[in-house]
């Protein structure tokens, strides 16, 4: 069955639901491994009252969070190392998960530049088992994006998006058809999509902690106390969620890239790994169910240093010299050994109503 398929309609769902764990500080440990082990915050200056947008996990020990103020941050944790966000090296990332996702399914949610929905239900790949494809999706990211990622998977977005925190950082938790009620039963009500503070004290007022417990609720007596939001409280509390995933753009760019175990000292060492990554890339773009066409070329670097660049030209087709011509312009930027390398193309964005190619980039 092609990716993307779901069968037929009393098909029970397969849901993934990827999460990266502490994305932005991952990243700024990925690109400097002298960080690893050491409390780290993403986020603005304190002298600015800036935030925390993402920690890792030996800043959360001390109690700082996303959303805090930095100075707080700083007050909790006096090691902590503060880091300036760096957006496009977040977005390369988030491109690069998103292009292995895609190789699993077309049916693909992005949340956020490092969270997503993917609907495998139907899909062959992995036996059609989501719970080895959800695997085989984290170890890809592992590998290739140099960061861990936790997911769930379940037969619907709501039980997913729980099962991916169970067992963060870098975990994996599964809910089965038969597993839903039971779980779901002793499910503490904060985690329920759409439930926060204020929602959560109420309810505990009330009396109710657990899903279970809301269930002695009528529809009526919800909606009573909690306007439209009580329907969802009614089916969410019975694991019920029957909302789609919704591919919401489609796809702009195509890449591979490869990291390697020993740095190319030079630029005809990177030239000699060129031709396997150009095949790699011509063959991923014949899977591609009628893509957009192409509108340029590019090629990234990252040298030994941990800087990288990416330097691009118009085309319509992966043509091995004009690529060959930026490989060398991005080497020449600091002609150092080179740690990763990689080959790609972006597509011209489409007006899906009109037809036509959009008049701006």
């Amino acid at each position: 069955m092609a990716p993307g398929a779901t069968g037929a309609p009393d098909m029970i769902r397969k849901i993934i639901h990827c999460d990266c764990d502490c994305f932005y500080a991952a990243i700024e440990i990925r690109d400097d491994p002298a960080l690893a082990g050491r409390p780290v915050a993403v986020g603005g200056s304190p002298e600015s009252r800036g935030v925390v947008a993402t920690c890792n996990y030996e800043a959360r020990a001390f109690g700082v969070r996303s959303a805090m103020s930095m100075a707080k941050a700083e007050r909790l944790c006096p090691d902590l190392v503060r880091i300036r966000p760096r957006f496009e090296a977040y977005r390369s990332a988030s491109r690069q998960i998103l292009e292995i996702y895609r190789e699993f399914t077309e049916l693909v949610e992005p949340l956020s530049l490092d969270e997503a929905y993917l609907d495998v239900s139907g899909i062959d790949r992995c036996q059609g088992s989501a719970t080895l494809m959800a695997r085989e999706i984290r170890d890809r990211i592992r590998r290739e994006v140099g960061i861990t990622a936790s997911a769930g998977v379940a037969p619907n977005k709501f039980l997913a998006k729980v099962a991916s925190d169970w067992n963060k950082p870098d975990g994996q938790f599964v809910i089965r058809p038969d597993e839903v009620d039971a779980f779901v039963s002793v499910l503490p009500v904060r985690r329920i999509f759409g439930v926060g503070k204020v929602t959560a004290e109420k309810l505990q007022r009330l009396g109710v902690e657990t899903c279970g417990q809301l269930r002695d609720w009528s529809a009526g007596e919800l909606a009573h106390h909690f306007g439209s939001f009580g329907g969802s409280l009614y089916r969410l509390c019975r694991g019920q969620d029957d909302r789609p995933v919704a591919p919401r753009s489609a796809r702009k760019s195509l890449s591979v890239e490869t990291t390697f175990a020993t740095d190319r000292a030079d630029l005809a060492a990177c030239r000699a790994e060129f031709p396997a990554l150009i095949a790699e890339l011509a063959a991923r773009l014949a899977k591609l169910n009628r893509p957009a066409p192409i509108d340029k070329l590019f090629v990234k670097i990252r040298f030994d240093d941990f800087v990288h660049t990416t330097v691009e030209c118009g085309g319509d087709a992966p043509d091995p010299t004009r690529l060959d011509a930026l490989l060398a312009r991005g080497w020449q930027r600091r002609s150092r050994p080179v740690r990763l390398l990689g080959v790609g193309v972006r597509f011209a964005e489409v007006d899906e109503k009109a037809g036509q190619l959009a008049l701006f980039d």
